[in-house]
């Protein structure tokens, strides 16, 4: 329903006139209300089954009315009609004398639609491609998102902020004098200014804002839950970025319409979310524009569209905080101590043996004179995370913590161990896209859940498989082992010196324990 009403200009909600207002009801008409959709046609259906009750019709059309004035619903038409027999649907019925308004038909038919409106706000282009079939025409094309553009119009580029004249507007059919709202064009410009796929060009005297942090409605479509410190990716316009959920505020109960605390969205559950993003990206409040402020996230892993939301405004953080530069930057500590900075993620069930190998592996490293800090799960929970348990959403908000940490050490320039079960897979590459290429070198401590459990160092699976021990990882929780680690050790095979050795081994040939 979101992806089919996202262009909508009208609505239509059915109800049976049997059951009357349904939590699928509520749920439909408070998404047409997010979605601002401003017509709304409630079909009041199968009145045939009830003997075409004005009466009842008219307790449906009450309780819809008051219902849809909470949610800020106000241009409502209720039509009484029977899909069966045909009532109310082109023709007025004589089942219903008491009925004076139009028939579905004939209203969707003379509803009037706004079509100026888009026209009347400031101009925006997402650019969808940078047309450059030669050396001597440079065009910009895309679909104009609201707003007109002619030629000789001063225009702003977000986010870069680069201003020019609008030169020429090109079609297949010609130039154009003038274009708007829904056209698709390519524009050519005055100056030569750098634009890319995704940036959105606006008029100059009200630009599109810019920022990397927002306050957002999110609509969740998957049948894994959306969680919090979770990176997904986020299209917007013809741009994608990384943005993360830190972190949900609450949720929404569409039949009480009251906010209630959650740690998570489930299938169609919708709430309102702190979003931040890897980079700052131009837009407009979606009840303004849906189409500069709308998007969709998708999984990293599977690519699928998991939910749909609105940008509601900027967090004022997003305009007070700026990126400081440092001098003494990770080059610079690097050199100081004469080696090549990295981060050797170790993952692996409990009772696989990383914190062990691990803790050969530093001194190995402390022996050849490089300077290290390791990272170990357990030692963490006590200070940095302990305020954070082990259910799914605290388990990401766990490695997130531990992979923001690992990438100020790196910068420090120092090679970070870092020994954490960190049991999925989107986590573990989020760490990864916060280094540097060849700076992440994941290894997959490989134990059979059998031979781990019969370790059980710690007596962590007994407690689990007697039930005192909640959300473990490899019993009532997964474990999603590396697709394609850098390298892979066998602990069936090989002792923790052994290990050690190996992965040791292996930095020396990947270059990172050369001197620089």
């Amino acid at each position: 329903m979101v992806t089919g009403a996202s262009t909508a200009d009208l609505a239509v909600i059915l109800i049976d006139a049997r059951k009357g207002l349904l939590v699928q009801t509520r749920r439909h008409s408070y998404l047409v209300s997010l979605l601002r959709i401003r017509h709304v046609v409630v079909a009041v259906n199968k009145m045939d089954l009830v003997d075409y009750s004005a009466e009842v019709f008219a307790r449906i059309e009450q309780e819809y009315r008051e219902f849809a004035r909470q949610i800020g619903l106000d241009e409502i038409t209720c039509i009484p009609i029977s899909g069966v027999k045909g009532d109310n649907i082109i023709e007025p019925s004589l089942n219903t004398p008491w009925y004076h308004g139009p028939t579905l038909m004939a209203h969707l038919e003379t509803v009037e639609i706004d079509e100026s409106r888009l026209q009347k706000l400031p101009f925006r282009m997402p650019v969808q491609w940078v047309n450059r079939p030669n050396l001597a025409f440079r065009g910009f094309a895309g679909t104009i998102a609201a707003g007109a553009i002619s030629p000789g119009e001063r225009i702003r580029v977000q986010p870069s902020g680069r201003e020019s004249t609008v030169a020429r507007i090109v079609t297949a059919d010609g130039d154009l004098p003038r274009a708007v709202a829904n056209q698709s064009i390519t524009l050519t410009l005055a100056d030569e200014i750098d634009i890319s796929r995704g940036d959105v060009i606006s008029s100059a005297g009200e630009p599109a804002q810019v920022a990397d942090q927002f306050e957002a409605t999110v609509i969740w479509m998957n049948d894994h839950p959306m969680m919090p410190s979770r990176d997904y990716l986020m299209k917007i316009g013809a741009r994608t970025v990384t943005a993360m959920i830190a972190p949900l505020k609450y949720k929404v109960n569409v039949n009480t319409l009251e906010h209630v605390a959650a740690t998570k969205l489930d299938l169609n559950e919708i709430g309102v979310c702190v979003l931040e993003l890897d980079r700052p990206i131009a837009y407009d409040p979606y009840e303004t524009n849906c189409d500069t402020g709308g998007f969709i996230l998708i999984d990293r892993m599977t690519h699928h569209t998991v939910g749909a939301g609105m940008l509601r405004f900027a967090l004022r953080r997003s305009e007070n905080v700026h990126w400081q530069a440092i001098d003494v930057n990770k080059q610079a500590h690097a050199t100081l101590k004469g080696q090549k900075p990295a981060m050797l993620w170790l993952t692996g069930l409990s009772g696989s043996g990383k914190s062990t190998i691990a803790n050969v592996v530093q001194k190995r490293l402390h022996t050849l004179g490089r300077h290290t800090y390791l990272l170990d799960g357990d030692n963490v929970r006590h200070g940095l995370n302990k305020d954070l348990g082990f259910t799914e959403a605290d388990r990401v908000e766990n490695i997130r913590r531990v992979a923001e940490v690992g990438k100020l050490m790196v910068d420090a320039g120092l090679i970070v161990i870092v020994a954490f079960i960190s049991p999925f897979r989107s986590e573990r590459r989020s760490a990864r896209l916060l280094m540097e290429e060849r700076e992440f070198i994941e290894v997959f401590v490989d134990t059979p859940l059998a031979v781990a459990e019969e370790r059980d160092p710690k007596g962590l699976y007994r407690k689990a498989r007697r039930g005192e021990l909640k959300n473990f990882t490899g019993i009532d929780s997964p474990y999603e082992p590396p697709e394609n680690p850098e390298l892979r050790i066998d602990t069936t095979a090989l002792s923790a010196e052994e290990a050690a050795e190996q992965i040791v081994r292996h930095l020396q040939q990947f270059g990172l324990l050369s001197r620089v």
